[in-house]
């Protein structure tokens, strides 16, 4: 399976709708060359643009969701779309939308782990309560957002549910990046699954992004990283390496909790 992580720099003085258009010409491109494009968390407004949430905020079948519809359909690919801030029933939601190649939402799901401590995302937004897997050409694959990544129970979880990959978008600070790339091989190699991890470039709301975008296999190899700024990273993937690594070390065979 070939992947494509696109990673989209944030421009304050971007216009969203112009960014939403861009990105879509950015999926198209992938046409032929992929078999799933992933983008990052909350690239229409940046995921630190607190003040910017409940303006831009829209319902699944919004503007983003018929763009990137649209998008995935034109070029072909499984497509997660990244996250959205949802409006939902008076509340917000960091929202993750993933298409099939028809262009009809396959997934969605909404961020658990909320960032923030006692302000910005963790008060602003409310909490997703349920695991979503994707069963994608030859693997199934997680779904988990960003500062879920620095909590290894969910990730259990999702292999429990039958995942042989994560699929993580981000909005991750410059600042922590030895925390990123750490991470997202930690989670690899202790549930020997692929993580297939995008990150934002730019700088939102003053917080430089980390960029750094990678692709980890599982026995915690990097296939493939980023630079800072904004790019594509493609990656083919085995989907019988998990199989294969689960067996010659069935690690996860000695669980006990």
């Amino acid at each position: 399976m070939r992947a494509s992580l696109i990673q989209i720099a944030v421009d304050p003085d971007e216009p969203v709708e112009d960014r939403r258009a861009r990105v879509a010409r950015l999926v198209r491109e992938e046409r032929g060359a992929a078999d799933l494009v992933v983008l990052p968390e909350l690239w229409p407004m940046g995921a630190f643009a607190y003040e910017a949430f409940a303006a831009e905020a829209e319902p699944v079948k919004g503007p983003t969701y018929e763009a990137m519809s649209a998008a995935a359909r034109d070029a072909g690919v499984w497509l997660h779309a990244g996250s959205i801030v949802e409006a939902a029933a008076g509340a917000l939601y960091n929202t993750s939308l993933v298409f099939s190649p028809d262009g009809g939402l396959a997934a969605s799901y909404r961020k658990i782990h909320r960032f923030g401590f006692d302000k910005g995302e963790a008060v602003l937004m409310g909490a997703g309560e349920d695991l979503v897997t994707v069963d994608l050409p030859g693997l199934t694959a997680g779904v988990a957002t960003c500062y879920d990544l620095r909590f290894p129970e969910l990730f259990r979880g999702l292999v429990d549910a039958g995942a042989q990959a994560f699929v993580i978008p981000a909005g991750w600070p410059a600042r922590r990046l030895a925390h990123w790339t750490l991470l997202a091989r930690a989670r690899a190699v202790e549930n020997q699954a692929y993580v297939l991890a995008c990150a934002t470039a730019g700088t939102h709301a003053g917080v430089e992004q980390s960029g750094h975008s990678l692709v980890v296999d599982p026995w915690g190899e990097v296939l493939a990283e980023a630079g800072p700024g904004e790019e594509t990273l493609r990656v083919a993937l085995d989907p019988t390496k998990v199989a294969t690594v689960r067996e010659q070390f069935p690690a996860l065979k000695d669980r006990v909790l």
